[in-house]
């Protein structure tokens, strides 16, 4: 699904330069729900924008589907990001003039491919996420859980081949945060969505599949969830952040 190959990624401040990504590789399989964790400054941020080709990678492959996405001019990747990359930050990033039905169906409108199956399609996300109650209110009348499931709705109206998530859970409290976390399970078991995820929260990432954890640009450890029961899980990575803490 997405296959990622000697990824590099410096940036350039006066003569100095700065090494963020020194050889990243990994796999993401379709279905699979995948989280990256690492210190600040460890390169999360900088490896989902390349991902998304929102930067420039020095050098690396990036292959999504069958699709290697350095090949490809703007036009192109732009159609890539709309039909095959669904998106959720951590600031929502909702249009308040639009209610939670019409944002949901935001990329299709952009695409310009709305039609009957795809306003039903919107209408079953709205009921897989509990938010068909809202889903004619606008952002400022509902709450920041309702506002992220609401954006992992809209990552899906066009049936991505991979989403990527920046902190979804950052700006939320914890009854947020598992209600945003259960939609993305529901995404994954009830939608066969692929989930990569960047957070800084143990929490979110023991629902996941697997976590790579990254330090110092190059991926440092893999751990996979397995057999483990959610808490065992977060103890689990718990430990590893320590560890990587006091070395």
């Amino acid at each position: 699904m997405l296959t990622v190959q000697d990824l590099h990624k410096s940036y350039q401040t006066g003569k100095t330069i700065y090494e963020v990504l020194k050889g990243v590789s990994l796999h993401v399989e379709k279905g699979e729900f995948v989280a990256v964790m690492g210190p600040s400054g460890s390169g999360k941020t900088t490896l989902l924008n390349c991902i998304s080709c929102y930067i420039p990678a020095d050098r690396g492959i990036i292959t999504l589907g069958n699709t290697e996405l350095a090949n490809l001019g703007e036009d192109a990747l732009a159609q890539v990001r709309n039909r095959q990359m669904g998106f959720v930050f951590q600031d929502f990033l909702l249009l308040d003039g639009l209610t939670v039905r019409q944002n949901i169906l935001l990329p299709a409108i952009i695409g310009g491919s709305v039609n009957t199956l795809v306003e039903e399609r919107a209408n079953q996300l709205c009921d897989v996420f509990g938010i068909s109650p809202i889903r004619d209110k606008y952002p400022a009348e509902i709450s920041g859980g309702e506002k992220q499931r609401t954006a992992v709705a809209r990552a899906l109206i066009n049936h991505p081949l991979l989403i990527l998530a920046d902190e979804p859970t950052g700006n939320l409290d914890s009854k947020s945060s598992r209600a945003v976390i259960h939609a993305f399970e529901q995404a994954q078991k009830s939608l066969d969505a692929t989930i990569f995820m960047v957070t800084h929260d143990s929490f979110a990432a023991s629902f996941c599949d697997r976590v790579i954890i990254l330090r110092d640009g190059v991926v440092w450890q893999t751990l996979e969830r397995a057999a483990l029961d959610r808490t065992s899980f977060q103890n689990q990575l718990l430990d590893v952040v320590r560890d990587m803490g006091k070395e």
